[in-house]
């Protein structure tokens, strides 16, 4: 579940809907309901801001109206059912010396990334890069105190890098060795997290699809798949999203190559779904699908909270580039056996 404020004039009405999120007759002045105020996902427990920033709410200048978005998972279309499911705010007229925001990290959603069938561990990374933060945050920067890992079914561990604007390799973000989409908790971090403009984040997603015959496309279903981190942090900016995905060529280019040197039955006219789901995947496909990712261009969304990219170069991006990663974790032994 997601809940978002409609970001529009005080005084501005946004017409009432209860329905699906992407259907045609849904009021195109909903569009504006995009910055996250709060999410929850399966294992999530109760989320408190720190001393220093909470969450603002209200003001002469706000919007009343907000969003409230739910993923049902009704595979077998029951009707009748009665869902009570909400998220419910603590408010206090007391004001923190900061307001607090949340930005997505990772992978946008979109059927352009695949995980192919029968993996022990497949790896899928999305990318913030320095153009982005360089272009969005203001001189000091921002602070990461909180992050939510989030992947489907077939998740077995995140990770979320993170990268001066040399390309030095700082401490971690957040990690989870043990991803369970069912204990998606919204972590606290030990140590906050100063990003700088210019800064890079990389959040990286390994998946297991032993038990699946075919390919795991990214998308909104609990059976596609994710890869992201909410993280929430201080003062609030405008970024409001920080994802990519491979680059439209890059992926024009793969299909082409499958077709002309692996004989595959994918083409121009097919969608990027029945493309990668037309390819017979075998070990040499896999590792090239692999190196292809890692390597391509990518498209990358820098937005702000109005859904509006920021101005910039967005298209056949080019990855961030690892100078210096980060040595092993030094291991003191207090007492040390001579």
């Amino acid at each position: 579940m997601e809940v978002f404020h409609c970001q529009a004039d005080a005084n501005e009405e946004i017409p009432l809907y209860d329905g699906n999120c992407f259907a045609e007759d849904r009021p195109p002045k909903t569009q504006v309901c995009k910055k996250v105020l709060a999410a929850w996902a399966m294992g999530a427990t109760p989320f408190t801001y720190p001393k220093e920033a909470s969450l603002a709410l209200g003001g002469e200048n706000f919007n009343p109206y907000i969003m409230l978005e739910v993923h049902y998972n009704n595979l077998d279309l029951k009707a009748g059912l009665v869902d009570s499911s909400g998220i419910r705010f603590h408010i206090s007229s007391v004001l923190k010396p900061m307001d607090a925001g949340v930005i997505e990290l990772g992978l946008e959603y979109t059927d352009k990334m695949a995980i192919p069938p029968g993996q022990s561990r497949f790896s899928l990374s999305g990318y913030c890069t320095s153009a982005c933060t360089a272009m969005s945050l203001s001189p000091e920067g921002i602070t990461i105190f909180g992050s939510q890992l989030h992947t489907h079914l077939t998740g077995v561990r995140v990770i979320t890098r993170h990268f001066d604007e040399h390309g030095r390799e700082l401490p971690e973000l957040n990690r989870d060795n043990h991803f369970s989409t069912h204990f998606q908790e919204i972590r606290i971090l030990k140590r906050p997290v100063k990003i700088l403009p210019g800064h890079s984040l990389i959040t990286k997603c390994d998946y297991n699809t032993e038990d699946r015959e075919n390919v795991t496309l990214g998308g909104f279903s609990i059976s596609d798949e994710m890869c992201v981190n909410y993280i929430h942090y201080f003062p609030s900016s405008e970024l409001e999203v920080c994802k990519s995905s491979i680059s439209d060529q890059a992926l024009k280019t793969l299909f082409r190559y499958m077709n002309e040197w692996e004989d595959q039955d994918t083409s121009p006219v097919k969608g990027i779904s029945d493309n990668y789901k037309s390819i017979k995947w075998n070990r040499m496909r896999i590792q090239l699908l692999d190196e292809v990712y890692n390597e391509s261009p990518l498209s990358m969304q820098c937005n702000m909270s109005s859904g509006d990219r920021f101005p910039g170069y967005w298209e056949n991006a080019p990855v961030p580039q690892v100078s210096i990663p980060l040595g092993p974790p030094v291991r003191r032994c207090d007492n040390i056996i001579k």
